[in-house]
């Protein structure tokens, strides 16, 4: 996934090894290339060590903890929901509403044929094309089951049947919403949404202080929903800045 070109001597977290990647198809903005700093994949990270990366930016994706570092762009802003300061927005009450049939499990990160049915048919509407449609068990257990990673997965249900899984990591202060999938059929529900504010409020019970949502992108499409969950905390110049609801535009740094 992550081809390796060089060290990264830039970031010292307590002597952790960096690797920057070589330039690879932009997953987020079509047509662009982009480049990462990975923590060493073969190291086993703690918990609290994960915990001060995604304090400065990084993502979780399978076994690779990274920060994309592109030449030239700086599209990619690490996002956080400060879970003291958020209030739900009328939609996002509405939303939490409509889904309160749902009960809502707790599991370990394991394969099942349930989860991966799901899985499959979520990715087949939803990233038609992208590369991700044709998993296998294999690819799914290395994607959302990591081992030594603290992880859970928030099981969303319907009388019984799984609309949603919300795969969420536990951090020293905070939760990650590392990655949901659901019910294509069940649009009307919005569970992207619901999955969020279901960790929020999880957050909020457990003393956490924020949800980290991966990178805000303001021109992917697909991205900008994270906007909605204000107030929200940009990471920017080696800080965070707090982008207040009902200002339409992020901080300028």
């Amino acid at each position: 996934m992550y081809p390796v070109l060089a060290a990264h001597s830039l970031i010292d977290v307590h002597a952790l090894k960096f690797y920057v990647t070589r330039p690879h198809d932009c997953p987020y903005l079509p047509g662009r290339l982009a480049v990462d700093v990975v923590a060493d994949p073969q190291a086993a990270i703690a918990r609290e060590r994960i915990s001060e990366l995604f304090g400065l930016g990084f993502r979780r994706s399978g076994m690779f903890v990274y920060r994309p570092e592109c030449p030239g762009c700086q599209a990619c802003v690490a996002a956080r929901i400060p879970v003291a300061m958020f209030r739900a927005s009328r939609a996002q009450r509405r939303c939490a509403a409509r889904n309160a049939d749902l009960v809502i499990e707790r599991a370990v990160p394991a394969y099942t044929d349930e989860f991966f049915e799901l899985y499959c048919r979520y990715l087949g509407v939803r990233h038609a094309g992208g590369g991700m449609d044709d998993p296998t068990p294999e690819s799914f257990r290395e994607f959302l089951c990591t081992p030594g990673v603290e992880s859970e997965f928030l099981l969303f249900r319907d009388a019984g049947r799984l609309v949603c899984v919300a795969v969420t990591d536990v951090l020293d202060n905070g939760l990650s919403a590392n990655y949901t999938f659901f019910d294509p059929d069940a649009t009307a529900r919005s569970l992207g949404t619901f999955a969020i504010l279901t960790q929020i409020a999880h957050a909020r019970r457990s003393g956490y202080d924020y949800v980290y949502l991966g990178y805000w992108i303001a021109e992917a499409e697909k991205m900008r929903y994270k906007s909605r969950f204000r107030p929200l905390e940009l990471y920017r110049d080696g800080r965070w800045w707090v982008w207040p609801a009902g200002v339409a535009e992020p901080p300028v740094t």
